[in-house]
């Protein structure tokens, strides 16, 4: 084997986090060994219920948050949780709007733009939530306050089927027999602030005998920081459950009616970052979801477990966009782009699961099966239009539909897995996937008969993992996953360098791309030599096979390009995290370190990179860092419960710099978008038993900070930032992060 290719070369990375982790280990073995025996905390392994195994057989830095940690922070929505609290999230304002970011975990991406390259698997009671049109997130579709808890699962762990390349992200929702176990009760809680920021929201639920029920609804009004990024979230989820000593049953029904406005990125010319580069920008988001889950114990030992789920989604959005062939011969400065999705998606799985006996030792293995089918319509329609001075676009005339096609995607999955004890302390991971997925493409409208297409991608995804527990406090783990990505339509259908798509895209035909392959290692430890004690160090390496990337078309649109397969790509770090109380104090800490990079070298257009060549062309070379991504990333928390009701907390988040989109070969003069640090401070005061109030403050200290960037043409050179098209000039648009802003709220507790 090469020793420069293979997955387990020993890196100087891996060397100096494997010594520390080695000078650790003795004295946390030696606390681990008089330590109070901690509780068992259960992970699920896979999608489906009745597949947990306790924390300490899991090979994998998994992370766990609970729905109290979310009630204590009052975050404005679960992105911000995750950015402030879990090791290896970062997120972007990409869009512009603080429901629809970027979110990175260990550098691969979950977004709600169409066209992003998606390499992370979110689930919502087991069922993947990710888009059959586009494999893209929602965010803002997801009600926080029916959150129970959120299990972070990194690495390309097969059993969650297609998209997880990077990690899965698993929510598990309330219920009323974990809320209100005793008898009934529930919660009214109103807030406001900065920007215009008004929100209202309850829950309540009950349990009586083997059935209980929870229902929780928000409904939060955001006039936005900027300009012209307002928003209107509408989100209602309900559920009842029967459950005995053998059953369990859930039926869950959510909705949701959002409308989200965005501010795209900025030029650095641009010094009010407050404006909009050009709008309108909007997006209505429309969901409904069913779902039923359960799981019977045939035995002791055998457990049957499934799920069903129908959902119904719309997206209508409407972009303001530069016209890319302004000039002479073209005298319409702008486009207005509307697009359509219509999208009905349905599935089910089945697993069994048995815990017993295999030659004498402690053996649980699961095997399963799921089918997730999606269909959409996509339309999309332009309108010609001009510029206002402050960049706002008129439309002229009527919209011309530009592309109406349907779109079809089945996946297949087949899985098993084993957690097997070796020996009284090692315990034998092994796991399995089959994975078959098929995209079918049809034109609608007749006029594009070549955009006709059915695409197939199957592959089996093995894994291995081997743990160590000296202690019932210490584990020592390492493993070996791969898993896969299939090509969505988006991204089938726009991958012709000569014919480039704008996001959200216009369909074409276009040659084939392979499916995305990804290997990760990782070798990590963690402990809990005490109750309030814990702490966890794992270095890992995910290499991506075929990997995918939208490829900037040489124009001045930034949101324009095609997809191509970019060869090797790497993602590679070391996460450490701990926390601990010193009496009325908690601290928490997490350190992650992300060296992502290009493996494989390519040619892509990049007009306003500065070293781009007379044809608009660079050069991406072999060890070229990744943009979007920080090396480095620290958060912190504090809290001090000054007295029994009053408590106060503090979060610190510290990101490195980062490359710009466009700068792949990260040669551009504008450099690096530069670092950040923000502090973030969050209080309770418990009036009463039933009645409390709460305040947080964001970036306490006002600082300007982006956290995205990208390589573009600003035709915005004119008196007073207008239009002037004849003289662009390349510039590094920026995605500004939010100003200070503080809220209060009251929650008032009923029974």
């Amino acid at each position: 084997m090469n020793p420069s290719t293979s997955p387990w070369r020993v890196t100087p990375l891996a060397l100096a986090a494997l010594a520390a982790f080695a000078a650790a280990v003795p004295t946390a073995f030696a606390q681990a060994q008089t330590a109070t025996l901690p509780s068992v905390e259960v992970v699920g392994t896979t999608p489906l219920p009745g597949s947990g195994v306790p924390l300490r057989k899991l090979p994998a830095n998994v992370q766990t948050f609970t729905s109290s940690e979310l009630r204590k922070q009052r975050t404005g929505n679960l992105t911000e949780f995750l950015e402030q609290n879990a090791t290896g999230i970062t997120i972007n304002a990409a869009q512009g709007n603080p429901f629809q970011p970027d979110v990175s975990f260990r550098g691969f991406t979950a977004s709600p733009l169409l066209g992003t390259p998606q390499a992370v698997s979110v689930f919502f009671d087991g069922v993947r939530i990710n888009e059959p049109f586009g494999d893209a997130v929602n965010w803002d579709l997801i009600p926080q306050s029916a959150i129970s808890s959120i299990q972070l699962i990194p690495g390309s762990n097969p059993a969650f089927g297609l998209n997880t390349l990077g990690g899965a992200i698993a929510l598990f929702s309330k219920s009323g027999a974990s809320e209100y176990p005793d008898r009934p009760g529930g919660s009214v809680s109103l807030s406001g602030g900065s920007f215009g920021r008004r929100t209202l929201g309850f829950e309540t639920g009950g349990k009586q005998g083997p059935w209980d029920w929870f229902v929780t609804g928000n409904d939060a009004t955001d006039d936005g920081w900027a300009e012209h990024n307002a928003s209107r979230i509408r989100q209602l989820f309900a559920k009842v459950g029967w459950h005995d000593d053998s059953t369990e049953l859930d039926l869950s029904v959510s909705g949701a009616n959002n409308r989200l406005a965005g501010t795209q990125t900025l030029p650095l010319s641009f010094t009010n970052i407050r404006q909009a580069y050009t709008y309108p920008d909007q997006n209505i988001n429309r969901a409904a979801f069913i779902s039923l889950k359960g799981s019977q114990a045939l035995s002791d030992a055998l457990v049957v477990s499934g799920n069903a789920y129908l959902r119904n989604y719309t997206n209508r959005s409407v972009s303001s966009n530069v016209n890319d062939n302004f000039g002479v011969d073209d005298p319409v400065q702008a486009t207005n782009d509307s697009s359509l999705i219509d999208q009905r998606s349905s599935g089910l799985g089945v697993q069994m699961a048995h815990t017993g006996q295999l030659a004498g030792r402690a053996n649980k293995v699961s095997v399963g099966a799921s089918v997730d089918c999606g269909s959409a319509r996509f339309t999309r329609a332009t309108q010609d239009a001009a510029f206002t001075p402050d960049r706002g676009t008129v439309g002229n005339g009527d919209f011309a539909t530009g592309t109406d096609a349907d779109t079809s995607t089945r996946y297949l999955g087949a899985f098993v897995s084993d957690s097997f004890d070796l020996a009284p302390h090692w315990a034998l991971t092994l796991a399995g996937r089959l994975n078959r997925a098929d995209v079918r493409i049809a034109d609608r409208s007749g006029s594009a008969p070549a955009l006709n297409g059915w695409h197939r991608f199957t592959r089996f995804n093995p894994a291995v993992g081997l743990n160590f527990n000296p202690s019932s406090s210490l584990t020592l783990y390492a493993s070996y996953n791969e898993g896969m990505r299939a090509p969505t339509a988006i991204e089938l259908t726009c991958a012709d360098p000569n014919a480039p798509c704008k996001l959200p895209n216009n369909f074409l035909a276009d040659p084939a791309l392979k499916m995305v392959v990804s290997k990760t290692n990782e070798v990590g430890a963690r402990g809990k030599p005490a109750h309030d004690t814990n702490w966890s160090v794992a270095v890992f390496r995910t290499d991506l096979h075929d990997d995918l990337q939208f490829i900037s078309a040489n124009g001045v649109a930034v949101n324009a390009g095609y997809f191509q397969n970019v060869g090797v790509t790497r993602r590679q770090g070391l996460e450490l995290g701990g926390g601990t109380r010193f009496g009325p104090v908690a601290l928490t800490l997490r350190y992650n370190f992300i060296d992502a990079s290009y493996r494989t070298g390519f040619v892509e257009n990049s007009r306003a990179n500065s070293s781009a060549d007379a044809n608009g062309a660079i050069t991406v070379r072999s060890g070229n860092r990744i943009p979007s991504i920080p090396r480095h990333t620290l958060k912190m928390r504090s809290e001090l419960d000054l007295s029994a009701p009053w408590s106060i907390a503090a979060n610190v988040l510290i990101a490195s710099d980062i490359y710009a989109r466009g700068d792949e070969n990260n040669l551009d003069t504008n450099g690096r978008v530069p670092g950040y640090a923000l502090l973030n401070l969050d209080t309770r005061y418990q009036i009463t038993p039933h009645l409390q109030l709460s305040a947080r403050i964001d970036n306490v200290f006002n600082r300007r900070y982006a956290n995205f960037g990208v390589l573009g043409e600003n035709v915005f050179t004119g008196p007073s930032q207008g239009f002037d098209a004849a003289n662009p000039r390349a510039e590094q648009f920026r995605g500004h992060g939010t100003p200070r802003g503080g809220w209060v709220g009251v929650h008032w507790a009923f029974e």
